[in-house]
């Protein structure tokens, strides 16, 4: 093959290349492919729903959720390169904005295909790291050196020469896809804290001379002269360089011009009907354009302005944020009695930048001074200005609900069912004798609704409460923040909520016999090994006190370890196997599923072993129970004097000889209840009737005063 025909080759391969890619805009990576890329002690986690990045987090900091997010820019900002065909960058930034690391996955700009190469372009994408989101970044020109000397928030890129063009493009591709995440994650001017961005009424328009536009504050002016200039540049190198400036002080250095076209009122007096429906036309949803003009000796678009690319000397930003803007080629014939610029032009704002032509805009212009001639020392300072449109042209979308009160809707049908449930439960809490007084018709409820506890509010809902609430919670108000968080969880929210009401009602057992989906999976378990007569085991009083005990041990080391030792809570924690079974339903590495089902197995033989003897959830619960204002299960004076009938049928060994109920181990399972009010099961009722009298209950209720009956 020839010399001649090579460069030949690689344009057709080029040019195929970019027609296959355009066919698809989606990202590359997997997440085995980010793991390779971040090795610990950083983990990468499952790709968001919301924002279409993957959150980093850190063994050195487990407690302090994502430090970083990574992501392909062609996901979310595809901004076309000069062949048409957006580039792919993978991009990583940490949680303060600045950028971990930016790399190269996919481009096809010819320059770095069948000219220069890709590693110049390798080069530039590695000057990012370090640098943050918050700081003005700008690609150098090639005509010289151009980096600052000043201490402004400012940064300058080393270009590439020959490529200057493509080099700005990724540099606004990395900084609008780097934005979008900062603003959906990071708190970056977030949009959902303003509400949404204005946006243009077409429906009104008043036809208007360029100086009326100025006079009205529809187009912006600034002006800066000679001598604010020099002062600017007072103390630096570039303090007393300029000539002209020192002979002509009052005199003009820079006048700049700003109007937002897509308002009809501004744009069409601008740029005339036709160039203006044109523009439109030429904008997709979302985007909007920007016209700038100069007047006076600094020229904003010189002899080495690159159309197409972002202006080198000029710069937008909102809420403290860069935006970034693009050049249009676009003729715009200027209004008669407009002034006589030196340079103009319209600017692209792509949707991603997230610009609010509703709010308030700056608009900073850099000046630069060289002092000396072989290597000069250049001093860059910048000059800025706000320009805000009149409020009257946009329309201003109503402010979105709170994200939290957005999750809560979204799962109305969920909360709904749930709440049904938690009032049917409510109901027959309050008046037990009938449902009870079957015992058909009691175990058939009682499935019933512990199916229902375990499958829609457990594996479904995902509204398993759990240990780490508490301890999580500990955490965070300990860290100084609020429990805001908890709003985003409805399902558990809702739980707590009726748990903590039933404390005052009926105490503990209400969530831990009702609400747990795994005790509702324990006593499931419970059932199949009674139907299989597998041997049921009762601990010795002595035994089961101590273990019961010991629930309390696991809560306060718990409890401490999370305000003291954060990583040690978060391992220690894992005693709970609600996770396991219920979270992830069992899809975890063996250790945990190994003392999960081990759990599930010790309650085959002795009942519910995890939640009487182990659980730290339920001793918090118990805690919580103690506020409960009624002895809301009736008792007779026979009861244990001497029937001994529901004791010894109760499975959680929660009455006393004397027929007395512990509410702290009763989990409300009713089985007493039923006995009591079944004349054909109460031993007392039966004996009585034999006799011809009658029994009656304890009058109710009774009123609990410092822990006294």
């Amino acid at each position: 093959m020839s010399s001649r025909t090579l460069p030949l080759m690689h344009f057709l391969l080029a040019l195929l290349s970019a027609l296959f890619a355009g066919l698809s805009l989606a990202g590359e990576l997997s997440m085995e492919d980010l793991e390779r890329r971040f090795p610990p002690p950083l983990h990468i986690q499952p790709k968001l729903a919301d924002v279409p990045a993957w959150p980093i987090t850190s063994e050195l900091e487990p407690d302090a959720g994502p430090v970083g997010y990574v992501f392909e820019s062609i996901d979310i900002s595809p901004i076309p390169g000069f062949e048409g065909t957006p580039m792919n960058l993978l991009v990583a930034i940490d949680r303060k904005g600045g950028f971990i690391d930016v790399a190269v996955l996919r481009q096809h700009e010819p320059v770095f295909l069948s000219g220069l190469g890709e590693v110049p372009l390798h080069d530039f994408v590695r000057q990012y790291a370090g640098k943050n989101l918050r700081q003005q970044i700008n690609v150098s020109s090639p005509y010289g050196n151009t980096r600052s000397g000043s201490g402004d928030n400012r940064v300058v890129l080393d270009g590439v020469t020959k490529a200057t063009a493509s080099v700005r493009i990724v540099n606004q591709t990395v900084l609008a896809a780097g934005l979008a995440v900062a603003r959906a994650k990071l708190g970056f001017a977030d949009p959902g804290a303003r509400g949404p961005a204005a946006q243009a009424r077409s429906d009104v328009y008043e036809a208007m001379d360029f100086s009326t536009l100025v006079k009205r504050g529809l187009v912006s002016t600034y002006r800066v002269t000679h001598a604010q200039a020099e002062k600017l540049f007072a103390g630096t190198d570039g303090e007393g360089v300029d000539e002209d400036a020192l002979a002509h002080p009052g005199d003009t250095l820079v006048e700049i011009y700003v109007g937002y076209l897509n308002a009809p009122t501004i744009g069409r007096a601008l740029l005339g009907d036709d160039r203006y429906a044109e523009l439109m036309k030429r904008l997709d949803d979302g985007q909007h354009a920007i016209w700038l003009a100069t007047t006076g000796r600094e020229v904003l678009l010189d002899e080495n302005f690159v159309p197409g690319t972002a202006p080198p000397k000029l710069s937008l930003s909102q809420a403290d944020l860069p935006v970034e803007m693009r050049h249009m080629v676009f003729e715009h014939p200027l209004p008669a009695d407009a002034p006589k610029f030196n340079s103009s032009g319209v600017f692209r704002i792509y949707g991603e930048a997230g610009l609010d032509p509703g709010q308030p805009m700056q608009v900073a212009l850099t000046l630069t001074r060289a002092k000396g001639m072989m290597l000069p020392r250049i001093t860059h300072k910048t000059v800025s200005f706000d320009y805000a449109a009149p409020k009257q042209l946009f329309v201003y979308p109503p402010k979105p609900l709170p994200e939290w009160l957005i999750a809560w809707q979204g799962r109305w049908p969920d909360l709904a069912l749930i709440g049904f449930a938690l009032a049917l439960l409510s109901v027959v809490l309050a008046r037990p004798q009938w449902m009870a007084r079957s015992a058909k018709r009691l175990v058939l409820f009682r499935s019933a609704f512990l199916l229902f506890t375990l499958v829609f509010i457990g594996w479904y809902g995902q509204g398993q409460l759990s240990i780490v609430q508490i301890t999580g919670a500990i955490k965070t108000l300990a860290a100084g923040q609020n429990l805001a968080s908890f709003l985003y969880d409805p399902i558990s929210l809702l739980i707590i909520a009726f748990t903590a009401v039933s404390f005052f009602v009926w105490g503990r057992g209400t969530f831990c016999g009702w609400l747990c989906p795994f005790g509702a999976l324990q006593e499931f378990v419970a059932m199949l090994a009674q139907r299989l007569h597998v041997p049921q085991i009762r601990l010795p009083a002595l035994l089961a006190r101590t273990l019961d005990r010991g629930r309390y041990a696991i809560l306060l080391a718990l409890v401490v370890a999370a305000a003291a030792a954060p990583r040690v809570a978060e391992s220690m924690v894992e005693i709970e196997p609600f996770k396991t079974a219920i979270t992830v339903g069992f899809d975890r590495s063996w250790p945990f599923v190994a003392w999960a089902v081990g759990l599930l197995l010790a309650g085959a033989f002795c009942y519910k072993f995890f939640c009487r003897y182990l659980c730290p959830l339920g001793a918090a619960m118990t805690l919580g129970g103690k506020l409960r204002m009624f002895d809301w299960l009736k008792r007779r004076a026979e009861c244990g004097k001497p029937c001994q009938t529901c004791r010894h049928r109760c499975q959680y060994d929660a009455i006393e000889r004397s027929g007395e109920i512990r509410y702290d181990d009763c989990f409300q399972c009713l089985d007493c209840v039923g006995i009591h009010a079944d004349p054909e099961r109460c031993a007392p009722v039966l004996l009585y009737a034999k006799k011809g009298r009658t029994v009656k209950p304890f009058p109710l209720p009774v009123r609990v005063e410092d822990g006294k009956r």
